[in-house]
């Protein structure tokens, strides 16, 4: 990579880091982008989410039926987007829940093209850049269509989960399952990982 290209990168790191605060703020104050949904019912999915599998960044396979007991973060991610910064939030709850729960990242392109291109690139810079440990699933889309990943027409087809229809708003959006493989809740890219109301989703962690 030359100078130019590097200086351009560390550039627009700088701002997205810069804007992140105002974003999340934004969240709290007018909503923007910040919905909450919540299975007030506890509804059974008539597809079992133990039933799925995706690819791992590295091209392995991902089996869900592995997470059984364990409560799992599902976050549509992308390297240069304003809520990038999210990365070393969801890090800390990695870290902090460890062995309780399962994050898995799910990088995508589409919303304004805010990924890189090759599954080896958002590999080193998820791990470079936030030293993130939990697995990364091959690019994909996760937005509603014919080529929608598995994972995320389960996480977005009632018929599928129970309850839910609702498609990431943008970048970072998050599905919590809890032990029994039940979607539990959704929150929109203005909520921080590390907000009460995810935190308090999650529940205490042994570490605390």
């Amino acid at each position: 990579m030359n100078n130019t290209i590097e200086k351009s990168l560390q550039i627009r790191r700088k701002v997205i880091r810069a804007i992140y605060p105002a974003l999340i703020k934004a969240g709290k104050i007018f909503g923007l982008k910040a919905g909450q949904d919540i299975n007030v019912h506890n509804v059974i999915p008539p597809v079992s989410f133990y039933s799925l599998k995706t690819l791992a960044n590295n091209g392995t396979e991902i089996q869900f039926e592995n997470f059984k007991g364990k409560k799992v973060l599902i976050i549509n991610t992308a390297s240069d987007c304003g809520y990038t910064p999210q990365f070393s939030e969801i890090k800390l709850v990695d870290d902090l829940y460890k062995g309780e729960l399962q994050v898995i990242g799910f990088p995508a392109n589409d919303f304004k093209e805010q990924e890189k291109s090759s599954d080896e690139e958002i590999a080193a810079f998820c791990t470079g850049t936030f030293g993130i440990k939990f697995p990364l699933a091959k690019k994909s889309r996760v937005i509603k269509g014919e080529e929608q990943n598995p994972v995320f027409e389960w996480l977005t087809n009632k018929e599928k989960n129970g309850w839910n229809d609702k498609q990431p708003e943008w970048n970072f959006s998050k599905y919590l399952i809890n032990e029994q493989g039940i979607l539990t809740h959704y929150f929109g890219p203005g909520i921080s990982p590390l907000a009460k109301a995810v935190i308090h989703a999650i529940g205490p962690a042994s570490l605390l």
